[in-house]
């Protein structure tokens, strides 16, 4: 792609952003933004479906749809998904390898699994606020 100066822009701005995340405290903050958002999302979501009187089930199976799509996405083995964590029999297996093959008088240090994306992270949460505002819907309407 041809060096333009919208590309520069927008590589800039993106870097820009991508470090600006890597701040821990901002990090958290927009997992609870999203944990809020989904929270507020469920209230949406069953408010307006009962409005307009649609079939609960065509709803409640795009909303059970959608969750399983971000709940692969985020505990899915690395060789399923591009860019996920290695899974946690993946990390043990080696960890007990690395453990057998090192002799005794050297200690043992597993390898620290690499950080999902926020995207993914941001995902989960809203899922997770999600349905516990569904939850939390249905015990209030006592159905």
């Amino acid at each position: 792609m041809q060096n333009t100066r919208l590309n520069t822009l927008v590589d800039g701005s993106l870097q820009r952003t991508t470090q600006w995340l890597r701040n821990p405290w901002r990090r958290i903050s927009v997992l609870i933004i999203s944990l809020l958002f989904g929270n507020f999302l469920a209230s949406a979501v069953s408010t307006i479906a009962g409005q307009r009187a649609e079939p609960d089930i065509l709803g409640a199976a795009i909303v059970v749809g959608i969750t399983e799509v971000i709940s692969w996405m985020t505990y899915a083995s690395r060789s399923q998904v591009p860019g996920a964590r290695p899974s946690a029999n993946q990390a043990a297996n080696q960890a007990a390898n690395q453990f057998i093959n090192q002799s005794a008088s050297q200690s043992a240090n597993p390898p620290r699994p690499t950080p999902r994306s926020l995207l993914i992270e941001a995902l989960n949460g809203l899922k997770l606020g999600l349905l516990y505002g569904l939850f939390v819907q249905a015990f209030t309407l006592g159905s």
